[in-house]
């Protein structure tokens, strides 16, 4: 057969289960692959004979007949999901060393599928950023560039290393996750397909903590079909997560290129952002024509309180990451710097193990958390939540089924581009998804278009909650509609 990692992740599996190829084969084809890419440094940390070991397993399945749905498939891991036995890091110094004694749901799950760990991928420090440039370890950089030119492109974040390493064929797919946008917009920009189902819908047991309340596992994936078969085996009900909901996970993939024939989909004029690119506005236009061609209707929607959905996430995100975060203290696990007394140790500790863009979040989170400001800030926060979340039920309760957007206000930016400067230069790129997640509703990126710099730009569907079905057939026809994006070539394997 011809490059194994060029394959999607459906063709893979039809060719083990023909017995084309065998898992070890792919997982050798990947392992090589990752080598050669290191200078993208998508991999925090690479587990090549764990795979290797995991694919002679598959074989052996598959030879008696005996294959589970992603059997040999080889898997990248955001390291943040914690592995048993492998180095989970949250890419922090605070974590650098902590090597977890169990193994989070989402990743118990894919293994029971039949997946093969390639390794732990690379993040923005405890997922908070949007260029994966605040990694301990460095950033990630896209396999993406402008033509003509070697300025080192950011593939987004806090999933880059995820959306990274799937652009760049270094596996065929990779878990996320999704606080403010992190699976959508480093999908968008690096032209892969990324989905954030909705909350609850994934156990978010045993995955490092950001902010409880939004966020939210999911896949990234080459093409519509692929998230739709890893996501069928990601999701599902745990008892040990009490956000976890118990229904049925459908068949993901059975919906991929049915007919959206009579389906309603709602364009909000509160997304038509003042100074926003043309070539983005066109992307949209273009996606409302592709929709209504294969016979959805198109109707205009508001979603009045969106402008208030950025400032009101950047209140309720960094105040529950203040929460969550204040058990890295240099006691228990991970990073310790000793003090002559415990406040001491705990001061030094989190100053050496924090990041600046973790502590700026931690320092806002306990500011609004204080007394004398939990009112004015967190509570009115919480308020206006809640008209957003109904916002949504307003429109889906009129007939709508899904909403067109775009994914972001612009393709993939330059490393050192944006936010060295100003913090919220970098916090606006999360405009169009962060209300996805104060809904806690599903929303799917899809790669529809290049910029005029050549770079990938992508659409966004929100669905009602629970049909994430419903995303991806509307995302199989964006996919089919829009001009085909090959992915870059393979310029760091020279």
């Amino acid at each position: 057969m011809t490059d194994l990692t060029e394959l999607s992740l459906a063709a893979a599996r039809e060719a083990l289960a023909k017995r084309q190829v065998s898992a070890v084969e792919l997982a050798k084809a990947h392992i090589a692959a990752m080598e050669a890419a290191r200078v993208l440094n998508c991999f925090i940390s690479e587990t090549p004979d764990q795979a290797l070991a995991a694919a002679a397993d598959c074989d052996a399945r598959i030879a008696r007949g005996d294959a589970r749905p992603l059997e040999g498939i080889p898997l990248g891991i955001k390291d943040l999901y914690c592995t048993k036995g492998v180095r989970t890091t949250a890419a922090s110094h605070i974590l650098e060393n902590f090597v977890p004694t169990y193994e989070s749901t989402v990743t118990a799950n894919l293994w029971r599928d039949g997946a093969v760990m390639l390794g732990k991928l690379n993040l923005d420090e405890f997922a908070m950023g949007s260029s994966n440039e605040t990694s301990y370890f460095g950033p990630v950089i896209s396999p993406w560039r402008r033509p003509g030119s070697n300025v080192k492109i950011v593939p987004g974040g806090s999933s880059g290393g995820s959306a990274a390493a799937v652009a760049a064929r270094l596996c065929y797919g990779a878990t996320g996750t999704d606080t403010g946008g992190s699976i959508r917009q480093p999908a968008a920009f690096t032209g892969t397909v990324g989905i954030k189902p909705t909350y609850g819908r994934c156990s978010r047991w045993g995955i490092v903590a950001f902010a409880s309340s939004l966020d939210q596992a999911g896949p990234i994936a080459r093409n519509v079909r692929d998230a739709a078969i890893l996501l069928r085996s990601m999701a599902g009900h745990d008892a040990k997560d009490t956000t976890s909901v118990d229904l049925p996970v459908p068949d993901y993939a059975a919906a991929v290129g049915t007919s959206i024939q009579g389906k309603v989909i709602g364009i909000p004029k509160e997304y038509r952002l003042d100074g926003m690119p043309a070539e983005i506005d066109r992307l949209w236009s273009e996606g409302v024509s592709w929709l209504k061609a294969a016979g959805a209707k198109i109707v205009e929607i508001s979603l009045p309180h969106t402008r208030y959905a950025l400032p009101a996430y950047y209140i309720v995100a960094p105040a529950e990451a203040s929460s969550n975060l204040a058990r890295y203290d240099g006691v228990r696990y991970g990073l310790r710097v000793p003090g002559k007394d415990v406040v001491e140790l705990y001061e030094k500790t989190r100053a050496a193990g924090f990041g600046r863009e973790v502590r700026r979040r931690i320092m806002i989170g306990t500011y609004v958390l204080s007394a004398g400001y939990y009112d004015a800030y967190y509570v009115r926060a919480q308020k206006i939540r809640t008209l957003i979340k109904r916002d949504f039920e307003t429109v889906f309760a009129e007939g709508v089924d899904a909403i067109l957007a775009p994914a972001t206000p612009s393709a993939a930016f330059g490393l050192g581009e944006k936010g060295s400067a100003d913090p919220v230069e970098m916090y606006l790129n999360d405009v169009f998804t962060v209300t996805v997640n104060m809904a806690g509703l599903p929303g799917i990126a899809v790669p529809a278009g290049t910029s005029a710099e050549g770079l990938p730009l992508a659409l966004q569907l929100i669905g009602r909650a629970f049909e994430e079905e419903t995303l991806f057939a509307l995302a199989s026809v964006i996919e089919e509609s829009a001009p085909k994006i090959a992915l870059p070539p393979k310029w760091w394997d020279r």
